[in-house]
C-alpha cells in the first residue's frame, strides 16, 4: 500500500482496492501516465476473496483520518453476459452477495469516464455479484439467470466493509478477464488475459475524473 500525494487543499482521499497482485501491478503502472490525482491516492491489495477483502479494507479504513474516504473496488473479473469479451469493462450499478445489495455512486459519470479512458472498449453497466470461489460452466448462466452481469470474489465485500465504517462514495469498476465463450484458466497465458491486463493499466483517470466529481460542490 502506498501513498500518492496530489494538488494542495482540503480533498476526499481515494482508496483503490484490488486482490491480486497482477491487478495491483496493471494498476500501479498505470499511474505513470494517469496525470495528477485529486488528493491522497491509496492502493491496497487485499489478497483473494471476499473474507481478506473485508479483513484489509476494514483495517485500511480505520487507520484513515479523514472520514468518508472514497473506495473503488477494481481488479479483474467473469463476464455473465453473452457477447462479452475480455477487456470489456463493468461498471457495477451494485454489488450482490448472500440476498444483500449495495448501491454504488456516480455511475453514468464513471462509465463516461471509462470510455473515454479506454476507446474503443465496451462499457456494460449492471450489477456486480460476488462469489466465494472461481465461477465456472453451469454456475456462470445461474448467476446470468438473476440478472447480474458479472461476477467476481471481492468487491461486495470490499464495498460493504466500507460502509460499515461510515458513509462514503463507493464504486466497484471490473475489467472482464473471461465469458462465457472465451473461458480463461491462467491470466496473462493468453492473448484474454494480456488484453484485460492492458486495459486495467488505462483506468485510472477515469477514476480519478469521477474521484474529482465528488469534490464539487452539490447545488
Amino acid at each position: 500500500m502506498g501513498d500518492t500525494p496530489g494538488p494542495p487543499g482540503p480533498a476526499v482521499p481515494l482508496l483503490i482496492a484490488c486482490a491480486l497482485g497482477i491487478e495491483q501491478l496493471a494498476l500501479r503502472s498505470g499511474r505513470g501516465r494517469a496525470g495528477d490525482a485529486p488528493g491522497t491516492v491509496t492502493l491496497l491489495r487485499t489478497g483473494m476473496g471476499p473474507k481478506a477483502a473485508e479483513t484489509a479494507v476494514e483495517r485500511a479504513l480505520a487507520q484513515d483520518r479523514t472520514p468518508g474516504s472514497a473506495v473503488i473496488a477494481s481488479g479483474f473479473c467473469a463476464g455473465l453476459a453473452p457477447g462479452m469479451h475480455p477487456g470489456d469493462l463493468v461498471v457495477a450499478d451494485e454489488t450482490r452477495e448472500a440476498g444483500e445489495s449495495t448501491a454504488c455512486t456516480g455511475v453514468d459519470l464513471l462509465a463516461e469516464a471509462l470510455a473515454g479512458a479506454v476507446p474503443g472498449r465496451t462499457v456494460h453497466i449492471g450489477p456486480l455479484t460476488g462469489s466465494g470461489h472461481v465461477v465456472r460452466g453451469h454456475e456462470r448462466a445461474e448467476l446470468w439467470a438473476t440478472g447480474a452481469i458479472a461476477v467476481d470474489m471481492e468487491s461486495a465485500a470490499t464495498l460493504r466493509t466500507a460502509l460499515r465504517t461510515g458513509p462514503r462514495p463507493v464504486a466497484a469498476v471490473r475489467v472482464v478477464v473471461d465469458a462465457p465463450e472465451h473461458e480463461l484458466v491462467r491470466i496473462g497465458t493468453v492473448r484474454g488475459g494480456i488484453s484485460a491486463f492492458r486495459v486495467l493499466r488505462a483506468v485510472l483517470p477515469a477514476f480519478y475524473e469521477w474521484h474529482r466529481s465528488l469534490l464539487l460542490p452539490r447545488r
